[in-house]
């Protein structure tokens, strides 16, 4: 069983200097933060804004590669986390599986329009509540959300 999942953002957890993505149920009230690369977290921003480089950059070229062998990706799981790191799958036509971080999971997921999913599991031991007091807080991300650039992610240790 699992959760479909909407990407509320990216942003960059102080003082470490390491970017988090935040998702939320779409439909209940769970919020999954997962910390992620800076490369990831730059693509992520890029394809939030809008933003189209001029050449495609790592996740642009595999969709397009998706698309060039003719397979279709119906959705991204997150699967399982282990120690602290999550694990995701990519799920294609056929019932095609193949392993992949969430971050990455996540950037080719939105390029392609493709839902995210989080399995009940995951959920239970990382999600979390944030109650209504503190709605003003996801709100404050979201602000942060619409003033940072994906420049704001470049140069970040991980």
């Amino acid at each position: 069983m699992s959760s479909e999942m909407r990407v509320v953002g990216v942003r960059v957890e102080l003082p470490a200097n390491q970017p988090i993505l935040l998702l939320r149920e779409a439909h209940g009230e769970r919020y999954l933060p997962i910390w992620i690369g800076s490369v990831e977290a730059t693509a992520i921003a890029l394809e939030q804004q809008g933003v189209r480089p001029q050449r495609p950059l790592t996740h642009d070229l595999l969709k397009d590669v998706i698309g060039a062998l003719g397979r279709d990706l119906e959705q991204v799981r997150i699967t399982d986390l282990q120690d602290g790191t999550f694990f995701a799958e990519l799920v294609f036509d056929g019932d095609v599986r193949v392993s992949a971080r969430p971050s990455d999971s996540v950037a080719l997921a939105l390029r392609i329009g493709v839902p995210i999913h989080a399995d009940e599991s995951v959920l239970d031991e990382a999600g979390l509540i944030i109650p209504d007091e503190q709605e003003d807080e996801v709100e404050k991300f979201r602000e942060f959300l619409d003033s940072v650039s994906p420049e704001d992610f470049r140069g970040a240790d991980t």
